[in-house]
């Protein structure tokens, strides 16, 4: 059941943000899909976005088998995930969501999904240390805090440091 909500989740979620905002971003300012023609930039932005898409499942996939939860804030892990990409950067998800984004404003050449991806930075940023860490911290307390010392929030460590 707990990867049905994951699925769900991250149909709606994800959908969102990565499909539906920036079509019709990209739809209002290029008017039609007949106008728009995938150039050279689109062989880095494909591969982005595949790679975001990975990163994110993969993080999802860790929220269903180690915290026995779901991404979705209604419904959250009941265990700290802190393995898989969790190792060497706290918000892996968010880094996936962004990397498709990104990967979309190769793939479009379009500048307004460049402004996109820096809005939604920033609002990952601010629900994060507005919301995301002090529920973590009062739900999984010491062992949170001592991973946040561990585990940078945005760039991620390539020899996490040990325990």
């Amino acid at each position: 059941m707990i990867w049905i909500k994951t699925l769900c989740f991250g149909v709606v979620a994800m959908g969102t943000v990565v499909a539906g905002i920036p079509y019709w971003l990209v739809m209002s300012t290029q008017h039609t899909a007949s106008e728009m023609e995938l150039g050279l930039w689109a062989w880095l932005g494909l591969p982005l976005f595949l790679a975001g898409a990975l990163l994110a499942g993969w993080c999802a996939s860790h929220f269903v088998i180690h915290g026995h939860g779901t991404p979705a804030p209604i419904d959250p892990p009941k265990q700290l995930v802190v393995q898989g990409p969790y190792r060497y950067v706290r918000n892996p998800m968010y880094w996936g969501v962004l990397l498709m984004v990104v990967g979309e404003f190769f793939v479009f050449e379009s500048a307004v999904l460049l402004f996109y991806a820096i809005l939604l930075l920033a609002g990952f940023h601010l629900f994060t240390i507005w919301y995301e860490e002090p529920v973590l911290r009062r739900t999984f307390g010491d062992a949170y805090v001592e991973y946040c010392q561990r585990v940078p929030r945005w760039w991620p460590a390539i020899f996490p440091r040990k325990r």
